[in-house]
């Protein structure tokens, strides 16, 4: 067939998108496939505070057990820009079937794994197959439900996308400590099993959806075979440089200077690659053409931005509360559950209000609440209470749920419905890449301000500072007097190092402070891209779709 063929089917095949409706219902189908998704979100954080008993139990270091959780990550990075590609050859529901079926074959491969490289290894299938999964359950919810209550629907997927890493390292605690650690992986069976059977029964293609595989086996199974390879080289380059940049220190490692350069490189030669795809009429692998809309390219920054501090505190709170104030696992996944919580409740009453809000206030209401939250949570200290973590934390999560449905919503604005695949593909990209950039730059400016301000503080602490050896001497008759020591000269000893020990966690104190103070910044700057969204009509039923 040939290329102006192909065009006007795709144009033809719009017309008839508004007047499509499924068979079963709607909120039924949005169950369905939320179901797999929220387990699929869950393993990118559920496995990580079990990484010690992993480690331990196949015989591996801490840092080798690390490669559990990069393997899945880099898995996931391939397939999400890919997904939409993928559906064009053999249809959105079988894929996103397949992806389930890969997905739970391979969870229960994990907790059977006998060694550490076969357990990365099905760790990979594992990524693979539950990288497809969100990006169809988003296309799938697209199409599902009218434009006017797509807010509702994404709420839903929102109520997964956001509460899955918040409770995923409680749960994983929680399993780990009184199971054993390859639970964590054989509970997706079960999910997968019946996320399975709902979806046979309940969800189906849209006409769009159908004609275009019918299109390609007219053309036949022609797969772009170089820009998968620079997909994966590209995409897989830039999660390992994420997650072992801080822990080899970045450019002072040449294996992550070697990567850095080869993302570079793959990154940049993929999106001419694909430009020429489009230029020759084949099917590209990453609709580039998407970021031609205003509104698609801002919401694509937004997204990143949102992964960026959702991941980022996600990570950060838990850290602190773990290594200064001295809480437990699963003590720490508490003080985040009411986050969690307060998303659940407020995805709802954003969803609603997306169709009778312009989503640029929406959005900005979210920045402005996150951004304050954020400045909030600038008074914490060493001798916080539970309770007042736990409380900063549901206030920046009031926040997330205004961001994350108007900004799914804004991203189909103006996108024809045979691109709802590459719009959802991207844009969970763009929240996955974001989540990874926003836990490696708090791992590294953590090391990094922690060294700086410990640097300042040591000025101080010289033999020649009156003050610095009044303390000392003070501490010692402490220590002397209660029998901790037995003499003088060691309580000396004793006195320099508790104060060095608490040198260290200031400076660590005021590290988390100032990682906190450039993500407020970082939201604040948000806001004049809300106002460059421009004003969106609000959908309503007799809105075109396109």
């Amino acid at each position: 067939m040939s290329t102006a063929t192909a065009t006007l089917d795709t144009h033809t095949m719009e017309a008839p998108a508004q007047r499509w409706r499924p068979r079963a219902n709607p909120w039924a189908i949005a169950l369905t496939v939320t179901l797999a998704t929220f387990m699929e979100v869950l393993d990118t954080s559920i496995a990580n505070v079990a990484l010690p008993h992993i480690a331990g139990g196949l015989g591996a270091s801490q840092d080798e057990a690390t490669w559990v959780l990069t393997s899945y990550l880099v898995a996931n990075a391939v397939i999400l820009p890919a997904s939409s590609y993928l559906t064009t050859f053999i249809g959105r529901k079988k894929f996103y079937m397949i992806c389930v079926v890969l997905f739970g074959i391979s969870s229960a491969l994990c907790g059977l794994a006998p060694s550490l490289p076969l357990l990365i290894f099905f760790r990979v299938l594992q990524g693979a197959g539950g990288g497809g999964l969100a990006p169809s359950e988003q296309s799938i919810l697209a199409d599902t439900f009218p434009p006017e209550k797509r807010g509702q629907a994404f709420a839903l997927y929102g109520l997964a996308v956001v509460t899955a890493p918040a409770i995923g390292p409680t749960l994983g605690g929680w399993i780990t400590d009184n199971y054993d650690w390859r639970w964590i992986f054989f509970i997706n069976v079960p999910v997968a099993i019946l996320s399975l059977f709902l979806t046979a029964r309940l969800v189906e293609d849209p006409p769009w959806v159908d004609k275009e595989v019918a299109i390609a086996k007219i053309r036949g199974l022609n797969l772009d075979y170089f820009g998968f390879a620079l997909l994966g080289i590209g995409f897989g380059s830039l999660e390992f440089v994420l997650d072992k940049g801080q822990e080899d220190d970045w450019f002072g490692s040449h294996i992550i200077t070697f990567f850095i350069i080869t993302c570079v490189i793959a990154l940049v030669t993929l999106i001419f690659w694909e430009l020429r795809q489009l230029r020759v009429g084949h099917r590209p692998i990453l609709n580039l053409t998407l970021f031609k809309r205003k509104t698609f390219a801002i919401s694509f920054l937004f997204m990143f931005v949102l992964g960026f501090a959702l991941y980022g505190t996600t990570v950060l709170i838990p850290q602190f509360v773990q290594l200064l104030l001295g809480y437990t696992a699963e003590l720490a996944g508490f003080a985040m559950s009411p986050g969690g919580f307060m998303t659940m409740l407020m995805m709802p009453i954003v969803g609603m209000l997306i169709g009778r809000v312009d989503a640029r206030y929406l959005m900005g209401f979210g920045f402005v609440t996150v951004g304050v939250a954020l400045l909030a949570m600038h008074t914490l200290n060493l001798e916080v209470s539970y309770g007042y973590v736990a409380m900063l934390r549901v206030f920046q999560a009031s926040g997330l749920a205004f961001l994350f449905i108007p900004i799914n919503t804004i991203a189909y604005t103006g996108v024809p419905v045979t691109q709802n695949n590459d719009v959802s593909g991207l844009t969970n990209l763009a929240r996955n890449i974001g989540g990874s950039c926003g836990t490696a730059f708090v791992a590294t400016m953590l090391s990094r301000r922690t060294q700086a301000h410990e640097s300042n503080m040591i000025r101080n602490l010289t033999p020649t500072d009156p003050a610095f050896q009044s303390r000392i001497h003070a501490l010692s008759q402490v220590f002397v007097t209660h029998g901790m020591v037995p003499n003088i000269t060691q309580g000396n000893f004793t006195a320099q190092a508790y104060i060095y020990q608490q040198m260290f966690r200031q400076a660590e104190m005021l590290s988390y402070l100032d990682i906190i103070a450039m993500l407020s910044i970082g939201c604040f700057l948000m806001l004049p891209f809300v106002l460059a969204v421009g004003k969106i009509k609000k959908p309503t039923g007799d809105a075109p779709m396109h």
